[in-house]
């Protein structure tokens, strides 16, 4: 089987990625498979088109595939509450949580998660066209996908760009850079209170799958939930996944990032969050309709994700 990610050199998608690569998957009978796919539409499309079974993404870049939910489900949560962070170049000498930095300015952000960034500068009054904000893909990154983030820290190193939407590990590299200051971390309480719930990381798969193997979907649940929590349990765990994968300067990182992920680990997700996640991709014109929270999550699995 086959599990996509839009971005491997990141805390965004760890606990799916650290779930092949610790075993989780194989000790609930499951042989899956990482595969990059960048951007997450790309991911999503496969998924549609039967090339992977599962895609550990954005939550509502499932529509990027499955217009109004038509085909696909979320079977659980990787993380809680929208996970990427907006960072300025620390020649701006931007504050925490000051949003108005951007006026005039050109921010990076990867295909369907600019639109995050968009959600939260609208909901923070800030107006795109009127304010002069650029938003566009990070230079070079397209190719890159497998470093995302970390592609985005060097395009602002290179002023390229005045600041970047992306995950929390390009923050890292960016600030131990001394070339990024973090502006808006929506998970730990920054901008608008609404933007926490506009997306998550999450683990998707299809009514299809769902449907022939239903004990393959709860079997994935449960991966998950135990990865969690053997990261909780034990942080420098995330460190074995980072050697293993990432270039030695990331690895470095990995095991603090996830340490401070750890409170956001919860694999359930919630009624509140699909309403929330409803309102913004109506607003950002991917979504028509209102679907139920059952048309969204496959309830008949929750029990498989709780700790």
């Amino acid at each position: 089987m086959k599990l996509a990610v839009p971005d491997l050199i990141s805390n965004s998608y760890f606990p799916a990625v650290a779930a092949a690569e610790l075993g989780f998957f194989k000790r609930e009978g499951l042989d899956v498979a990482l595969e990059l796919l960048f951007p997450v539409s790309r991911a999503y499309e496969a998924l549609r088109d039967g090339a992977v079974d599962f895609v550990g993404g954005s939550a509502h870049s499932a529509l990027a595939a499955f217009p109004e939910w038509d085909g696909v489900k979320l079977l659980c949560a990787q993380g809680q509450g929208m996970y990427w962070f907006l960072v300025m170049h620390a020649d701006l000498k931007a504050t925490r949580g000051d949003v108005s930095v951007v006026k005039g300015r050109s921010i990076g952000a990867a295909p369907w998660v600019d639109m995050g960034l968009r959600g939260l500068l609208a909901a923070s009054g800030i107006d795109l066209e009127r304010d002069s904000v650029r938003i566009a893909p990070v230079p070079g990154a397209m190719g890159a996908g497998v470093n995302f983030g970390v592609t985005a820290a060097k395009a602002l190193e290179e002023r390229k760009i005045d600041g970047f939407w992306a995950n929390g590990m390009g923050a890292e590299v960016a600030v131990c850079r001394g070339v990024g200051t973090v502006v808006i971390d929506v998970r730990r309480g920054d901008g608008p209170k609404e933007c926490f719930n506009y997306t998550m990381a999450s683990v998707a798969t299809t009514d299809r799958l769902i449907s022939k193997k239903p004990d393959v979907a709860a079997a994935a649940i449960r991966a998950i939930v135990k990865t969690q929590a053997s990261l909780k349990a034990d942080p420098s765990r995330a460190a074995e996944v980072g050697r293993k994968l990432f270039p030695p300067s990331e690895a470095e990182l990995i095991a603090e990032l996830i340490r401070r992920d750890l409170p956001y680990y919860d694999a359930t997700i919630s009624s509140e969050f699909v309403a929330g996640m409803n309102n913004f991709s109506r607003a950002a014109g991917i979504l028509k309709g209102d679907p139920a929270y059952d048309a969204v999550v496959a309830t008949q699995f929750r029990p498989h994700s709780k700790a």
